[in-house]
């Protein structure tokens, strides 16, 4: 990316700022002509930010589960965070991977190895075979700070590897449909498409997050804004270390039983029941509506899955009151351990 593409961003920053103001009645002040000391130091510290954004090409192992809903050829992008080439991506890419390829912004593709997959927070790690010269570390961020109409940059890697300056919208806690949730995410707007692993910096160029969804409300209000879903780096500091030596948080071993579920009017109705997962065995069908866990009620995703997750062992037995059709039944389920149904990639 040229600087002038970076001063352009710099200033368009601060115009996104302007355009949050002006939402709220505020007067906008006249923009300087050239960029002074603090705009020409975002723009270092977002090009050197830029500079560290790879793509990650991935394809998953012949016969891989994920592939049933990833496909098994996968693109995204990484960020290198440490001095050995060390990758962050989001997790999803590469599950199940056989071959992981890092594409740098000379078009360089370079092989990479697993080396953590988190299921609790969602994050993936890799690491170059090769030394990616000329590639320096990005510093860790905090989204602790970030308010709503704060201006981030946005950066994918690979073959159509682009910047784009996008809002903060919102900082609130996420539920997946995938039995997954954390406590924070970070909502930006206007949406990127290629948001798998994106990483999203401060104008310190301090990385903030990787991105993770396109989601057609970035409010949570039920308001039609589509944006992007990141997860904060904050998540990935505490068990940054533990990851690089055993693949996965201590957090990630619990319970798992296979199912897509939403959440809809205060009710946690199932979509799909993966193939041979615990709850098929267990008799879930597609269509019920989960009442209770383990005797207690819940009506969120949230508290659907923090229940199912509040038991010591991973494989221990659990109780779920379903409406199927016009029946409540009481259904026992034994869970499993999410990994131990997968092929790992070579390296973890």
């Amino acid at each position: 990316m040229s600087s002038d593409r970076l001063v352009t961003l710099a200033r368009t920053a601060c115009r996104c700022c302007v355009a949050a103001a002006l939402a709220v009645g505020a007067v906008p002040v006249a923009l300087p002509a050239t960029p002074g000391p603090q705009q020409q130091a975002a723009v270092e510290a977002l090009t050197r930010a830029h500079a560290a954004v790879v793509g990650v090409e991935v394809s998953a192992t012949a016969g891989a589960r994920s592939a049933e809903t990833l496909g098994r050829q996968r693109s995204g992008s990484g960020v290198v965070i440490g001095p050995d080439g060390l990758v962050l991506t989001i997790g999803y890419l590469m599950l199940e991977a056989e071959n992981i390829q890092l594409v740098t912004q000379d078009k360089r593709s370079v092989p990479a190895r697993a080396v953590a997959y988190d299921l609790a927070t969602g994050f993936g790690l890799v690491r170059p075979l090769l030394p990616l010269r000329g590639i320096a570390p990005v510093p860790l961020g905090s989204v602790a700070d970030l308010k709503a109409g704060d201006a981030v940059m946005a950066a994918t890697g690979g073959e159509d590897g682009d910047v784009d300056l996008v809002q903060v919208i919102d900082k609130r806690p996420f539920s997946g449909y995938w039995e997954y949730h954390i406590e924070t995410a970070l909502f930006t707007s206007p949406p990127i498409d290629n948001h798998s692993g994106a990483a999203v910096f401060n104008q310190r160029g301090e990385l903030l997050g990787v991105g993770s969804l396109l989601v057609a409300d970035a409010t949570g209000q039920g308001r039609p804004l589509p944006g992007n879903m990141f997860v904060p780096i904050d998540l990935l500091k505490p068990i940054l270390a533990e990851l690089q030596q055993s693949g996965i948080s201590r957090q990630s071993r619990r319970p798992w039983i296979g199912l897509t579920s939403s959440e809809q009017g205060g009710r946690v109705q199932v979509v799909r029941v993966n193939r041979d997962s615990p709850a098929e065995a267990g008799g879930m069908r597609p269509g019920d509506v989960v009442l209770a866990v383990d005797g207690a009620r819940v009506a969120t995703l949230e508290e659907f899955y923090k229940k199912l997750w509040d038991r010591t062992a991973p494989d221990a037995e659990v109780s779920l009151t379903v409406l199927q059709g016009a029946d409540i039944r009481t259904l026992t389920l034994k869970p499993v351990d999410r990994m131990n149904t997968m092929a790992r990639p070579a390296g973890i």
